[in-house]
């Protein structure tokens, strides 16, 4: 038996979606908000991206932090002076998402899901661990590239609206997101 995928229009949208034009005041954003709802009781899962000091290329380290275990998974590879190949290390990615996947299915009040970018546009990245989220019917905080707007409704359609990047904006959304459906 399949489960239900909620209708947003029976209250809140399921995903809040921020455009992450900066994306590291996004990235704080989120964590600050996630934060809050831990301190409030509520079981808050997903990863956040966090840029880290580089490497001796200059290059900062790219990784995303577990917001349930403190996991650090670092999805940026050091491919050495010079390198302008894509440096992306998509095992730490899949490792990412798998643990997202655990906890939805474990049980949680939030997913928190730090992009979608070039890897989730083409159904990869945390594609799953979104499925997993909206499976098990938990409302999803993500961040979006502007340049991935298009194959994001496409991906989300109408279980997304687009939230203000700003504290206030995400504090309405939870309070409709959390209605029963």
């Amino acid at each position: 038996m399949s489960a239900e995928i909620p209708d947003p229009r029976l209250a809140g949208a399921a995903i809040a979606a921020l455009r992450a034009d900066s994306r590291a005041d996004v990235q704080a954003l989120m964590a600050d908000f996630a934060a809050a709802l831990e301190t409030a009781g509520r079981r808050v899962a997903g990863v956040v991206q966090v840029r880290e000091a580089g490497s001796a290329a200059g290059r900062p380290r790219i990784v995303l932090r577990d917001l349930r275990t403190g996991a650090r998974y670092p999805i940026s590879q050091d491919l050495g002076p010079g390198s302008v190949a894509c440096n992306l290390d998509a095992g730490e990615l899949a490792l990412a998402c798998a643990s997202v996947e655990r906890a939805a299915r474990e049980g949680a009040d939030l997913v928190v899901l730090s992009k979608f970018a070039k890897q989730e546009a083409q159904r990869g990245g945390l594609c799953d661990a979104f499925r997993a989220a909206m499976s098990a019917r938990i409302p999803v905080l993500a961040s979006v590239s502007p340049y991935f707007l298009d194959e994001w409704r496409g991906f989300a359609g109408r279980l997304a609206e687009f939230v203000a990047p700003e504290r206030a904006a995400l504090e309405e959304w939870w309070a409709r997101a959390r209605r029963p459906r």
